[in-house]
């Protein structure tokens, strides 16, 4: 992202969750009818559920988005009737899971931690859309100048118990980020998750990142423009060690593209992505408040 600006590819994430309401029925997994207000420059087909058949690129997108959304929604969901009141959106972008699901989230408090550029123009678009029982808290924060150690103190000061189960959703960011920021940021994760938070988190594998196929490297070239190149990936044999020495145990590792067979008819579900588009849903192992205190 370039300083001062809102994050380009997170408004393009949004319109892409937004053209899913031009799918039909049975290719629609997630509805957000948000998502257009923060790309009012970017035109929008208006010839139904074709246009978006038929413009293959656009149509890969579109799926790829309808997939990875409703794989968080439902992660949501369930920490939800699970009986969990806490939700950090870390990098939360134009995610709009706060009135998307108030319904869901009643009386629970959604905390959303994002940069003041991309936060600040979110808040002026939604102005005072409301969330019903639902709360949502800002928290702004430059993820390139202060340390990710102070987060926990900053989400406190939000009103974020973290003597309480949280589920963090981190979404469409650790590609972007370096190894030593992804480090830190879980680190942080951990240190305001009691016992029962979740983690789920997307990721690239890393050979998405040594030895893109054309297409990423196209869709690399692209981010790179806006000043978000890619970065970083994951071996997904080390994945669940390297979060087990940071709190966390792996519960559940899906590939988008084998996500979007099981829940789309066959034709949408071709060509939605690279099998190295993954989601990680992760539980805290133990509580770090409990373990002080003892």
């Amino acid at each position: 992202m370039r300083e001062g600006t809102p994050s380009r590819t997170a408004a393009w994430v949004a319109a892409a969750r937004a053209l899913g309401a031009l799918l039909p029925p049975e290719a629609r997994l997630a509805d957000d009818p948000y998502g257009m207000k923060f790309v009012a420059d970017i035109h929008v087909p208006r010839a139904g559920g074709a246009a978006v058949k038929w413009v293959a690129p656009l149509r890969t997108w579109v799926m790829y988005m309808q997939v990875r959304t409703r794989i968080l929604d439902d992660a949501l969901v369930r920490f939800a009737a699970e009986g969990g009141r806490q939700v950090v959106l870390l990098g939360a972008g134009y995610d709009c899971r706060a009135l998307r699901f108030s319904r869901e989230l009643s009386g629970a408090t959604v905390f959303e931690v994002d940069h003041p550029a991309t936060q600040g123009h979110k808040r002026r678009v939604l102005g005072d859309a409301p969330a019903d029982g639902c709360i949502t808290r800002h928290v702004p924060w430059d993820f390139e100048s202060r340390p990710m150690s102070a987060l926990p103190a900053a989400l406190a000061g939000a009103g974020h118990d973290a003597a309480a189960p949280t589920l963090t959703i981190w979404e469409g960011v650790t590609m972007y980020l370096t190894p030593a920021a992804i480090d830190a940021s879980v680190r942080a994760v951990r240190a305001y998750s009691a016992a029962g938070s979740q983690l789920a988190m997307t990721y690239f594998t890393r050979d998405m990142i040594d030895r893109p196929n054309p297409a990423v490297r196209l869709l690399s070239a692209i981010v790179a423009s806006g000043g978000e190149p890619f970065r970083f990936g994951w071996d997904r044999a080390e994945l669940p060690s390297w979060l087990g020495e940071r709190g966390f145990e792996q519960s559940r590792d899906v590939s988008i593209a084998d996500e979007a067979r099981r829940l789309l008819p066959a034709w949408w579900a071709r060509g939605v992505g690279e099998a190295g588009r993954r989601v990680s849903l992760a539980r805290a192992t133990e509580s770090v408040v409990v373990a002080s205190r003892s």
